[in-house]
């Protein structure tokens, strides 16, 4: 085969270099659009009383900070009657804190009877019972 003065070998593109931390870094502009986001590194410890963390769903406020395999936006609920902020789901877990008529909770989770999320202004993580709760509109949620 002649050569033509051209190449036809097929070459594969380098990885990017790494640094020491694991983090990857762009080569140039063009890989830096491509890449939306980036894990740099282990995730934090957090304290799971005041971040709303579990193994299966996060705040998609800590996205930066875990990984989880979702993230939840929260959804704002009044608290309807008082009612306790548990530590579990079963009404036998340890209480947390006492919620009053009025207070909010970033609900991230509403599974059977109960809703997990971040009461606040105590900004504590925990579950209270669904028939607790009040839609932004005023109407109960139905359990």
């Amino acid at each position: 085969m002649k050569n033509s003065g051209s190449s036809s070998a097929i070459t594969t593109p380098r990885p990017a270099p790494r640094q020491p931390d694991g983090v990857i870094q762009p080569r140039d502009s063009a890989d830096s659009r491509r890449q939306s986001f980036a894990l740099t590194g282990r995730s934090v410890d957090l304290d799971l009383r005041t971040h709303a963390v579990r193994r299966d769903i996060a705040d998609i406020r800590l996205a930066e900070h875990v990984f989880a395999p979702h993230y939840a936006v929260p959804m704002i609920r009044l608290v309807a009657r008082t009612a306790t902020l548990r530590a579990g789901r079963d009404t036998a877990s340890e209480p947390v804190t006492a919620l009053a008529v009025g207070d909010t909770i970033e609900v991230l989770e509403i599974a059977g009877s109960s809703a997990w999320g971040v009461a606040q202004p105590h900004g504590l993580v925990g579950y209270v019972e669904i028939d607790a709760l009040d839609l932004p509109d005023g109407k109960a949620v139905a359990a």
